[in-house]
């Protein structure tokens, strides 16, 4: 796809990678949709693409809520006329042992809300905001490409039994939807980053920062804007769909 002039959707606008993604595409010519839960934040990210000389709008929306997507999209597409692209990126952490034991004593366990709001936004905000793009595809532009993002955690990392199993659904929802769509003309793919330098990450302590990259072959923290260079690379190969790219400097070789 030539991205150039098209309507692209970005969740999780505000900060981090999802700015870097509205960013890149803004920057290659696309028209952008940005949507977050966080008025300030989108408004940084508006103006950063704006001065691109494109189309940016914010639209404030909760990913995990149906018709907060549907009223978005609607939106989205009232004002541009059309939906090209959708970069499924927003999501949230909320870790902690699936049981926390001392001195051979349960202390603490996963909750019930630390499990439901990481799959209520990861998971089940994918899946809304994937159908309701598709859906305003096929109507509107006769196609499109739809990104998610997931995570090398899929795979299953301590202290993330929420987090592990959305992403893990994404990177299977993904393969899904690239056979559901494929004959409407949409693609589908994902990336599943390592360990990148957001806000959060930057923030973390240096003997912390340490001991997360210590394992990495490449020795070094992933910058937001490598994961908007491989979200690029999937829109603008077109045959490429079902896939699950990794971004994580060799973590899971």
């Amino acid at each position: 796809m030539d991205v150039r002039g098209k309507t692209i959707v970005v969740t999780g606008a505000g900060r981090g990678i999802g700015r870097s993604l509205a960013q890149h595409f803004a920057g290659k010519g696309a028209n952008i949709g940005l949507l977050d839960t966080n008025a300030d934040d989108l408004a940084a990210t508006r103006d950063q693409c704006a001065q691109t000389g494109v189309i940016a709008r914010s639209y404030l929306a909760d990913a995990a809520n149906e018709d907060s997507v549907v009223g978005a999209l609607d939106q989205v597409t009232g004002d541009f006329g059309r939906l090209d692209g959708l970069i499924n990126n927003a999501g949230i952490v909320r870790d902690a042992m699936l049981v926390k034991v001392k001195d051979g004593q349960v202390v603490g366990k996963m909750t019930m809300a630390q499990w439901q709001s990481v799959i209520d936004v990861n998971l089940t905000g994918v899946f809304l905001c994937a159908r309701e793009a598709a859906q305003r595809m096929i109507t509107l532009t006769g196609g499109g490409v739809i990104v998610n993002v997931s995570s090398i955690s899929r795979a299953g990392n301590a202290g993330q039994t929420n987090y592990s199993a959305a992403k893990a659904g994404v990177a299977a929802m993904t393969v899904v939807w690239a056979k559901e769509l494929a004959r409407y003309g949409i693609r589908v793919g994902a990336v599943a980053p390592g360990f990148i330098r957001t806000p959060m990450v930057a923030g973390m302590k240096p003997e912390a920062l340490q001991k997360m990259t210590s394992p990495i072959p490449l020795g070094r923290l992933g910058e937001p804007e490598e994961i908007a260079h491989a979200v690029g690379f999937i829109f603008e190969n077109d045959l490429f769909t079902g896939r699950c790219v990794e971004v994580d400097a060799g973590l899971r070789m």
